[in-house]
């Protein structure tokens, strides 16, 4: 067969002519990019400033009455600086309380359903449980007994429990206890697991009137959450009642190591733990309320978990031991 022979290049055979670019492809080209950059560097400056609000109360005052959806970080960044080493001066601010209670209950009352709205809720009863003063009660109160909205009335009730703690430290209390234990015993006949169960938690923080014989009830409820707060708050109230419940906690068995794939199982047995030390902690509370060894049968549970498989649980024990020996000491 014989060789083709190679033809050779015309002009003809160049590249197709360049054309001018259309305004179609500049626009995809540079100014859809630089929109995204734009929005990118937009949304990293917001929260920017959010972040750096700094200690200003009206900055944050400012910032949450504005009708937007970057109120709820400035909830957050609120709640964050009043837990910080510099939140000292926010935590007796009463003008910013009243102010942030207003705010709380505007939005409560806008009708409002969003998710936006709801964290907004949820940070603003966090932050106004880190305050040290009375002020910031009332509006807590308020939404504790809003229980058409659980998630808010338990960030509420939940929020109570630290406030009561941060008034406590503060040398200062409340001031309508009867109306915050009222509040929280209306919270804890909820429907919603999640609710009761904090509402049983902050029982046992803020006592009062009512609380032990609420407390009492909600040891026989038949989730297992509220019990075991119910116990603690027993036992933190000093109360015998709470020995049943700190057994029962006592005695659940560790389960067996589970595969790191097998997350369900790894959480049982966190969460299990987690109530076995929580339930040594009750002794603890109980012993600082009642100034004496714990009932027989409750030191034994307590001894039995000094050899438990989980190293946290072992550790605790082994301090509560140590406290029940030195309290029982001549």
């Amino acid at each position: 067969m014989a060789d083709t022979p190679r033809r050779s290049l015309s002009p003809n055979d160049s590249l197709p002519p360049v054309e001018p670019p259309s305004a179609a492809f500049l626009v995809q080209l540079f100014l859809v990019p630089g929109l995204i950059v734009a929005i990118i560097v937009c949304v990293w400056l917001a929260f920017h400033w959010l972040a750096h609000l700094g200690n200003d109360p009206q900055a944050y005052v400012r910032t949450l009455r504005r009708d937007n959806e970057g109120r709820w970080q400035a909830a957050l960044n609120l709640a964050n600086d009043l837990r910080g080493p510099a939140g000292g001066p926010l935590k007796s601010d009463a003008p910013l309380a009243v102010e942030l209670g207003r705010i709380l209950s505007d939005e409560a009352k806008s009708g409002r359903t969003g998710e936006q709205s709801q964290t907004l809720r949820v940070y603003l009863c966090r932050a106004l449980g880190e305050f040290s003063i009375p002020d910031a009660a009332g509006p807590l109160v308020e939404q504790a007994g809003n229980l058409n909205d659980p998630q808010t009335a338990r960030a509420a009730v939940e929020a109570l429990s630290v406030l009561q703690a941060n008034l406590a430290a503060a040398g200062r209390s409340a001031g309508d206890p009867a109306g915050i234990t009222a509040a929280v015993i209306g919270a804890s006949k909820s429907d919603d697991l999640q609710l009761r169960s904090a509402a049983a938690f902050t029982l046992g923080v803020v006592g009062g009137a009512g609380a032990v014989e609420r407390l009492t009830e909600l040891a026989a409820d038949p989730a297992d959450d509220v019990r075991y707060n119910a116990a603690l708050g027993l036992a933190r109230q000093g109360r015998a009642e709470a020995v049943d419940g700190l057994c029962e906690m006592l005695a659940l068995e560790d389960l067996p190591p589970a595969a790191a794939a097998d997350v369900a199982a790894q959480s049982q047995r966190y969460k299990r733990a987690l109530v076995v030390v929580n339930a040594l902690r009750g002794v603890a509370l109980l012993v600082d309320a009642t100034h004496e060894p714990p009932p027989k049968s409750l030191l034994e549970r307590v001894q039995a978990t000094a050899d438990d498989p989980v190293t946290d649980v072992r550790s605790s024990a082994a301090a509560l031991l140590k406290k029940i020996e030195r309290l029982s000491a001549p």
